[in-house]
């Protein structure tokens, strides 16, 4: 898989435990690559993408 540029992708980092979710909030985390506490991932910037972190606004911190 190619790399993206770095003004095409988003950081995301979970700054809130998943410890007491909803099921479906728990199941969007981890299909984005996060599990614990402080991980940091990047995502390309996508309507997908970005509908996964609406979904848990609350627990992540989001930069380009």
């Amino acid at each position: 898989m190619p790399k993206a540029k770095k003004g095409n992708v988003y950081q995301i980092k979970l700054v809130k435990s998943l410890v007491g979710c909803k099921k479906d909030q728990i199941a969007t985390a981890e299909s984005l690559g996060l599990r614990k506490i402080g991980q940091v991932v990047t995502q390309p910037i996508n309507d997908a993408t970005k509908g996964k972190i609406a979904k848990i606004t609350h627990l992540v911190e989001v930069s380009e």
